[in-house]
């Protein structure tokens, strides 16, 4: 809508305002707009009207012009939306009465669109922005669950919390087996490919409580192309984590390691590590609006030690799970 209409205080009077869009998607609006505001007689009848109404007849004797000229006045006017009318009975039949519609117009010029191209773009996710998940493993007996910056969300080891709208606010999710996935965003930079794609996130294993002793293989996919395992060596606790809340007790899980997945032409590296030939190329970057990420542990893992993913207000570091792509 071009149009807007809204109360403006200004003492005991109710202004209505008009705000018009100046843009290539609004000029037959624009036009009408110029045309009515583009003669000095026709901004003489809007002020004559600022603080009543009238008919032609009283506009034409009011300004001390022709009726002809008034009438073809309040025409382009009202074509471009600043007078109202109202039939009301007069001495013979009934008569036409201008009203002013609006008493302020604003001229919107919205900013263009930035087409700056960028060198890199990160994309902080939160944890519970998740869009699918399996966890079928946990349905013959492992564990999961969710918990917010204040409460649990949902009940623990019951898979239908992961359809809780609240959800979305998590920050732990743990799960003895299975993995979950999220939809980053992807825009493209002109005609300039990925070089190298970055995922970080803050994570450790599951274990009942905590262990200082339970490793675990985390494994990174990026658009169905595993990056590579990771192994956790510990499910953290009895000391608290910088950002976990005073309300979780400190015989849980309290924080996480943050590896550093890195995928560009010469292969996949953790940490600085090499631990595959994954290529850039081979992610299929650019293909969809997103890209597809899966954090998780397999159930035939070596190390099948579960999985704590934490959000930016529990554990140590402040962020949710973190994609950078370079260009």
């Amino acid at each position: 809508m071009s149009e807007q209409n809204m109360q403006i205080d200004n003492g005991s009077e109710n202004r209505r305002t008009r705000f018009v869009n100046v843009g290539q998607d609004n000029t037959d609006e624009l036009v009408l707009v110029g045309k009515a505001l583009g003669s000095p007689m026709r901004i003489q009848i809007l002020e004559f009207l600022q603080d009543k109404s009238a008919n032609v007849s009283e506009i034409a004797q009011g300004l001390g012009i022709p009726r002809a000229t008034a009438d073809l006045h309040v025409s382009v006017l009202a074509d471009a939306g600043f007078l109202e009318f109202e039939t009301l009975p007069a001495k013979r039949g009934v008569q036409k009465v201008c009203t002013r519609s609006h008493d302020i117009v604003v001229l919107h010029v919205p900013k263009a669109p930035s087409t700056e191209l960028l060198d890199s773009v990160t994309t902080d996710m939160p944890i519970g922005n998740f869009v699918d998940y399996d966890f079928r493993a946990v349905e013959s007996g492992g564990t999961c669950g969710m918990v917010g910056e204040n409460s649990p969300i949902g009940m623990f080891d019951d898979i239908a919390s992961f359809h809780e709208p609240d959800r979305v606010n998590a920050q732990v999710i743990w799960f003895s087996a299975g993995h979950l996935e999220y939809r980053f965003p992807f825009r493209s930079q002109g005609d300039r490919i990925p070089r190298s794609l970055t995922l970080t996130a803050e994570l450790c294993s599951e274990a009942e409580g905590y262990h200082l002793d339970w490793p675990s293989d985390i494994f990174v996919e990026v658009n169905d192309v595993e990056l590579g395992l990771w192994t956790s060596p510990a499910d953290f606790g009895g000391t608290r984590g910088r950002l976990t809340p005073d309300w979780w007790s400190r015989h849980n899980t309290q924080f996480g390691l943050v590896p550093t997945w890195t995928t560009d032409t010469e292969g996949t590296t953790i940490n600085g590590e090499k631990i595959s030939n994954v290529g850039i190329d081979e992610l299929n970057l650019g293909q969809h609006s997103f890209v597809k990420v899966r954090l998780g542990v397999r159930p035939d893992a070596k190390n099948c030690g579960g999985m704590n993913l934490f959000g930016e207000r529990f554990g140590n570091a402040a962020q949710g799970i973190v994609l950078k792509l370079e260009f």
